[in-house]
């Protein structure tokens, strides 16, 4: 398939070429899995997240305002679905039946193989939504292009090293690491 934009791309998806289709796909499912891999979802979880938004997305060709903004609108639609699933989590109480306790409350094994630095999750915390969202597509997903991130964040691409290095530097501040 010749390169398309993705205004293109969504008119021809939207009247049923399933080229254009897979074409989207290949160019955002990287992206798109990001965000709830970012997020630390089960791995069933994460497929379902995705395919929502894929789902979103289908029912949505048309409506689809900016074309060149598609990334940071999967984006979006995907940490939508991904914060509707972790609601959803936070209030399913999984017991044991035949448990003869009530559950630990103590680190779970992945933060505890973590080591698990509460303190840089607070730090992190005070950052804006941009810096966490640029420093979490960084740690979780460093396979996407500096465009994919720029695109997925809302920023230029020209922008993304220098805001990066910013929030990375506003971090170590918070921190209290002196370089």
């Amino acid at each position: 398939m010749r390169e398309c934009d993705n205004t293109e791309l969504l008119v021809r998806a939207g009247r049923g070429d399933a080229a254009a289709w897979h074409e989207i796909v290949r160019r955002y499912v990287r992206l798109v899995w990001a965000v709830p891999r970012s997020h630390r979802l089960a791995p069933e979880d994460a497929a379902d997240v995705c395919q929502a938004t894929w789902l979103a997305l289908a029912e949505n060709l048309s409506r689809i305002r900016r074309p060149e903004r598609l990334g940071a609108w999967l984006v979006t639609t995907t940490r939508r679905e991904t914060l509707a699933v972790l609601r959803l989590r936070g209030r399913e109480a999984p017991l044991d039946p035949w448990a003869a306790s009530a559950p630990d409350s103590g680190p779970t094994p992945e933060e505890v193989a973590l080591g698990r630095d509460d303190g840089l999750w607070r730090a992190y915390a005070t950052l804006t939504d941009r810096c966490r969202e640029i420093l979490r597509l960084a740690a979780f997903a460093p396979e996407l292009s500096f465009t994919q991130v720029a695109e997925a964040v809302g920023i230029p691409v020209n922008s993304l090293g220098a805001t990066r290095g910013r929030c990375l530097e506003l971090l170590r501040r918070r921190l209290g690491v002196v370089r």
